[in-house]
């Protein structure tokens, strides 16, 4: 098998905060092509760095087998930026102890060296295996997975099954894996009024009172108890805004954002024509941006083989959940199944970001065994 440990330094190595193009990129193409897969590479994204629309590079590999069956690893190269305190250069990986320290150690540049490293212990007569990787996953995900869904379907690639390597596991490697995830949808809210002075009251018309009512009565919102597999939505205010820097001076805006993750009781457009309601109630304007609906792979053969291949390898039987934000899974669902399914989430997105060297070969079996089974049913 490829030394999966020396393929997770070689992807750490490549700087590639979102959104990821370049060197990452050339770094696992070069892995990919010895191992027999056809790589295509192709951006999407025109505008300037530091908006929606700032480069993204994505990559589909494919090695055609004689297998009838098509399985796909998907995952991101992109990482969130690593921030100040680091102990050691975020991108020059360093062993210390029984850690590999860097930034994308667990989200997700380990658990891709560990896909590189199955597929390299997969016979190409099992089947046809793809990797849909993108550089756009910690970013706006406007031109990540997506672009790669249509490219794949105007090439007539369709996965019977996908495995995305996000560091699901919890204590400890194979503790659990995600069947499903909440939607997500976040809104701006705003009040608009009549700027002027305090002392004048009935010359001005403050928005703030009406922005806070509005909040109020979204705050109170249950809006359900929870399904058979999904925790309860939960609505959360993020952000309130007015920018008044004078203390004489009723201003003539109020802003607030909220965010909504729910399950699949709703959609985001049915949550965002309840909030709308009620803040037009408030003379409240809304502005609802969707990020993904919820999803789910009911229990069944697939989770059943990640499940034997886990337990195989680590003595663990993973626990099956929804929990946690959302992750490119949302836009693969529309392709075929998917579960995920990674490494120690304990230090993603944190200073001294570090996976454990013994999980990186364990996982790499595990995939290993779930990329056969797959190819074998």
């Amino acid at each position: 098998m490829t030394d999966v440990l020396e393929l997770a330094k070689r992807l750490i190595a490549a700087r590639s905060v979102t959104p990821a193009t370049g060197a990452v990129f050339d770094a696992l193409d070069a892995m990919l092509t010895p191992l027999g897969f056809a790589v295509h590479r192709f951006t999407r994204g025109e505008g300037a760095a530091g908006t929606d629309e700032a480069p993204v590079e994505n990559l589909f590999a494919i090695r055609v087998g004689a297998g009838p069956k098509h399985f796909a690893f998907a995952g991101h190269l992109d990482v969130v930026p690593p921030g100040e305190g680091w102990e050691s250069n975020a991108f020059e990986p360093e062993i210390r102890g029984d850690l590999l320290y860097g930034r994308g150690a667990v989200d997700m540049k380990g658990a891709i060296a560990c896909m590189v490293a199955a597929v390299a212990d997969v016979p190409p007569e099992a089947g046809t295996i793809s990797f849909i990787i993108t550089g756009d996953e910690e970013g706006p995900a406007l031109h990540g997975t997506r672009a790669l869904i249509d490219y794949m379907r105007a090439e007539g690639y369709a996965p019977d099954l996908c495995l995305v390597g996000e560091p699901t596991s919890v204590n400890r490697l194979g503790d659990m894996m995600k069947i499903g995830r909440r939607g997500s949808v976040n809104m701006w809210l705003t009040a608009k009024g009549t700027q002027g002075h305090v002392a004048y009251p009935h010359l001005a018309d403050n928005p703030i009172p009406r922005l806070v009512a509005a909040m109020a009565e979204l705050e109170a919102l249950v809006l359900d108890e929870g399904t058979d597999w999904f925790q309860p939505s939960n609505l959360e205010i993020t952000d309130i805004e007015v920018g008044n820097p004078a203390h004489n001076v009723i201003p003539g805006e109020a802003r607030a954002r909220l965010s909504i993750r729910f399950n699949d009781l709703h959609s985001g457009a049915s949550l965002s024509e309840k909030v709308a309601a009620i803040c037009a109630r408030h003379q409240v304007e809304v502005r609802p941006v969707i990020s993904g609906e919820p999803f789910l792979t009911p229990p069944g053969d697939f989770s059943a083989m990640v499940s034997a291949a886990v337990e195989a390898e680590t003595g663990v039987a993973p626990e099956a959940s929804t929990t946690g934000g959302t992750s490119d899974a949302r836009f693969l669902r529309a392709v075929c199944p998917v579960i995920e399914f990674g490494l120690v989430n304990a230090t993603m997105h944190k200073r001294d970001e570090a996976v454990a060297v013994a999980d990186l070969s364990v996982l790499a079996r595990i995939y290993a065994r779930i990329a056969r089974a797959a190819l074998a049913n």
